[in-house]
């Protein structure tokens, strides 16, 4: 049986994430993107689509395509609406997960989606405030008042580090790959 443990990567809009998990396959590390699991599934899995139209109505898919807006609409309006929509897709997620024989996966609302349930262990991606909205503004094109509202939306850093086992600081100072080689060691020791 397998012994190595389940690893989820996670951290704030604009933490770094994504430039984590390509450092981490340079390690050797392939991860799991929930993110592109959930927008394939969502257009892909009949059972997703029907579920999504009996949550949203009729215009959650036009000509069978995931209609984005009338899904943010129905999750903007409600936490329970948000709950409700992750109900269909997270299982899916995981399943997807667990199927593609991964030990690491990337979300960026591992805590408060309850995903870190299908996981053993979690990393956090933390970096400074004023970096994380630079990088958003810079990435997406948008304003800082955009950026933190997507920021708001999101459980504060501080509570995500504080709930995750290990942590990597992505503040353009620290030496990432040094962090990575750290966790790895540590986590050849884990058992589940």
């Amino acid at each position: 049986m397998d012994d190595r443990p389940k690893v989820a990567l996670t951290g704030g809009i604009g933490s770094g994430k994504s430039y984590v998990a390509k450092r981490l396959e340079a390690h050797g590390v392939h991860v799991f993107d929930c993110d592109k699991s959930a927008k394939r599934l969502m257009n892909s899995s009949p059972k997703i689509k029907e579920e999504l139209t009996a949550l949203v109505g009729s215009d959650a898919y036009v000509d069978g395509v995931l209609n984005k807006a009338a899904i943010a609409r129905f999750i903007m309006s409600s936490e329970e609406n948000v709950q409700r929509v992750n109900a269909v897709v997270h299982p899916a997620v995981a399943e997807d997960f667990h199927a593609s024989g991964l030990e690491w996966l990337e979300s960026a609302i591992l805590f408060e989606s309850g995903f870190v349930r299908y996981v053993d262990v979690a990393v956090c991606v933390t970096a400074p405030l004023p970096t994380r909205i630079a990088r958003v503004m810079h990435r997406d094109g948008i304003s800082r008042e955009q950026t933190l509202e997507w920021m708001s939306r999101q459980w504060p850093q501080e509570e995500v580090a504080r709930r995750a086992d290990f942590i990597i600081v992505n503040d353009g100072c620290q030496d990432v790959d040094e962090q990575i080689t750290r966790v790895l060691m540590a986590l050849e020791k884990w058992k589940r």
